[in-house]
């Protein structure tokens, strides 16, 4: 018995209707920074919308996924009632409180610090208490996660955490140490100089304790997707999983090396040392193995699936595989734009290569690509298989599944490539307007009206997204539960390293501490770096 259908869907519907609304925010933004409109008469509603944008993608759409899907793993994989399910609830409203919190301050204009917590612009203290409460509501789910695992392997001792459960609570561990940073940012730094407490603020070290949170947060987006991959995408294809151990180390790996690597986001900051951007910088490209080893294993697990089905020769069993498969088509897509998004990070990661896109429309791109594209795509994927048990509902339509995933590729790749490419022109992020009259902007008036056009094909997919799920019909029949993936040969036990966190949860934190603590403690320590606030709305 599914017996938290009710809290995932409440999870599901209150992020994908802001991931709308977000959506529709989004393509006005690129219409309005496009030739196709006249200049707007307060850039303030521009950004505006962006910090109303940013704030849901970044924090609401997943936190929310995550936290329901974990929910849904906890009593399917480990086949037992979820443990603490009025805490649950608690921690949902405690996240919708906050998301309203903040959605009110940011519509009233007090707030339009465009979502990336960094002084001395400050919002009303209400935003930030907003985006709090967000955070503890999720660390109710991060508690929940680990007591309903402790449970569960104290019910069966020496058996072997499912692969779903495993890569759910390495992304509980993950978020609630890389939400540290930004906690601390907002309740030692900012929230006293937005209440009025002091007239300054230490931004040197209030941007470090963000890069803290800035980058690995990606990670946690991406987790629900590479659980997807692993534990939904070989059965829905009709296959097995190529390797349980090889997803066990990217969900280790994961914990270990996405934390220590934001400071490559602060390459043009004069107050933290060249030595320890060299260090994260190295430590970013880290990063990409876990990522590796997902496509490889992944990719391995459709060759198998592709030969069984008569596939022949080096490349006939991509021919073979069943495009016509929802999943099927949402992973490539997925891991198309993974590559692309991917070949920017690196790109983003080096010192000298940075110089050249920083603060440019190429970082846009490439951080859409990445959570845009591969995570949002993979989160269609997650509702689209829970969907029929969560609405005891027959099978969702397949082919209005394709149009909808294709659109939504189809309208990122045109929507990021031109951002990539005026990026390398130069174009900075973040502006409300541009002249594109002007001789050395003119020609790129194109490529931003080529973009601008994508933003509305994602416009269109989402719409059809909310449609397909509110279409889903209630039947008098059970709906045959969710399956999670087996792996091609199921009774192999992984290492005991790899069916608990005691060892990658101490390099995670150590890690971060060797990386981050210096350049903290220093930072810290000089009264230098103070400088007058900027209220905006905040008093």
């Amino acid at each position: 018995m599914f017996l938290v259908r009710k809290l995932v869907l409440a999870h599901f519907w209150v992020a994908f209707v802001a991931f709308f609304a977000a959506i529709v925010l989004g393509a006005w933004q690129m219409y309005v920074r496009s030739p196709l409109s006249a200049w707007i008469n307060n850039p303030e509603h521009y950004y505006r919308s962006v910090t109303g944008h940013g704030t849901v993608m970044a924090y609401v759409l997943p936190t929310l996924v995550a936290m329901g899907f974990g929910y849904a793993i906890a009593e399917l994989a480990l086949k037992r009632p979820l443990i603490g399910i009025r805490w649950a609830w608690a921690g949902f409203w405690l996240v919708i409180a906050g998301t309203v919190i903040a959605a009110l301050t940011m519509a009233a204009g007090k707030a339009s610090v465009l979502y990336t917590f960094y002084p001395p612009m400050l919002a009303s203290p209400l935003y930030y208490i907003g985006i709090v409460l967000v955070v503890v509501g999720s660390w109710i789910w991060v508690a929940l996660m680990s007591i309903n695992l402790h449970a569960w392997r104290k019910a069966n001792p020496g058996a072997t955490v499912p692969l779903a459960m495993y890569g759910n609570v390495a992304g509980a561990y993950l978020w609630a140490w890389t939400s540290v940073g930004a906690a601390v940012e907002i309740l030692v730094l900012i929230l006293p100089a937005s209440l009025g407490l002091t007239d300054t603020i230490n931004a040197g070290l209030a941007r470090v304790l963000f890069s803290w949170t800035l980058h690995a947060i990606v990670y946690f987006w991406l987790m629900p997707a590479y659980i997807a991959f692993y534990s939904l995408f070989p059965g829905a294809i009709g296959g097995r999983l190529y390797s349980d151990t090889m997803g066990r180390v990217a969900f280790a790996l994961f914990l270990v090396f996405s934390m220590p690597i934001g400071i490559h986001h602060l390459f043009a900051d004069p107050q933290v040392g060249a030595g320890f951007k060299f260090v994260h910088a190295a430590m970013t490209a880290m990063v990409s193995i876990p990522t590796l080893l997902t496509v490889f294993t992944i990719v391995a697990t459709a060759e198998i699936v592709g030969r069984l089905r008569g596939g022949t020769g080096p490349f006939g069993w991509v021919k073979a595989l069943p495009w016509s498969n929802p999943m099927m088509l949402a992973v490539a897509y997925a891991f198309i734009m993974l590559g692309f998004g991917g070949a920017g990070g690196l790109i983003n990661m080096s010192y000298q290569l940075n110089e050249s896109v920083h603060n440019t429309q190429w970082v846009t791109g490439h951080f859409h690509l990445i959570f845009g594209g591969t995570i949002v795509i993979m989160y269609f994927m997650v509702a689209y298989a829970l969907w029929p048990q969560l609405r005891n509902s027959p099978p969702l339509p397949s082919g209005l599944m394709r149009i909808q995933l294709t659109l939504w590729f189809v309208g990122m790749m045109v929507l990021t490539m031109p951002w990539h490419l005026v990026g390398l022109y130069g174009a900075p992020r973040r502006m409300a307007y541009y002249d594109y009259t002007h001789p050395a902007l003119e020609p790129q008036a194109i490529t931003v009206t080529i973009s601008a056009i994508g933003g509305f094909v994602l416009l269109a997919s989402a719409a059809l997204f909310l449609y397909i799920l509110a279409s889903a019909r209630r039947q008098a029949d059970s709906v045959p539960a969710v399956a999670f993936s087996v792996a091609v040969h199921p009774n192999s036990k992984p290492p005991a390293v790899l069916n608990g966190f005691a060892l990658w949860v101490a390099m995670m934190v150590a890690l971060t501490l060797v990386n981050y603590g210096y350049p903290i403690a220093q930072l810290a320590m000089t009264p230098q770096a103070n400088v007058p606030v900027i209220p905006i709305g905040a008093r």
